[in-house]
């Protein structure tokens, strides 16, 4: 995990664990709810963080990562996509969409620096106290996992549990 997303778990206690995690189609992603503790106990590749939600923040880091708006971003296929049954969680099962993966896949260290301070500034964000350089990293391990999903054929989700 990099350095700062320790300052995110120590500032944001108790809030909403959200592990983002590959996997090859959404059958197999939503199966990870059978696994006790998610998806980090099931031996996928898994980025943990708290309280950055796969539905409102992902989609605005999206909309500033690939210059859209928020509300292009949040109607995009599979953009928080609740995959499991509502009625047997939390835990929940939500997709990412295609174009994020894709352009996470695809930044370069210094795209994701350049949007890290925008991305900071978005309520959900602000609200959380995550710093710029906790967003950059964030952003930075989500890059990474893009770009391993996208190298053995995966999507992203996210595992969202209280």
């Amino acid at each position: 995990m990099p350095a700062g997303l320790s300052a995110v778990d120590a500032t944001i206690l108790g809030m909403p664990l959200c592990d983002y995690f590959s996997a090859t189609d959404d059958q197999a992603a939503v199966e990870i709810l059978l696994t006790p503790g998610g998806p980090g106990q099931a031996e996928l590749d898994v980025v943990f963080l708290k309280n950055i939600d796969p539905v409102v923040a992902v989609a605005q880091l999206e909309a500033v990562i690939t210059g859209c708006s928020y509300e292009e971003a949040s109607e995009r296929p599979r953009s928080g996509q609740l995959l499991s049954e509502p009625e047997d969680g939390p835990p929940f099962v939500v997709s990412l969409t295609d174009t994020l993966i894709d352009a996470l896949a695809a930044a370069s260290k210094d795209d994701l620096v350049r949007c890290a301070e925008p991305s900071s500034k978005t309520e959900e964000l602000r609200q959380t106290g995550i710093t710029v350089e906790v967003t950059a990293d964030v952003l930075e391990a989500l890059a990474g996992l893009a770009q391993r999903a996208r190298a053995s054929n995966q999507r992203l989700y996210c595992w969202w549990a209280l």
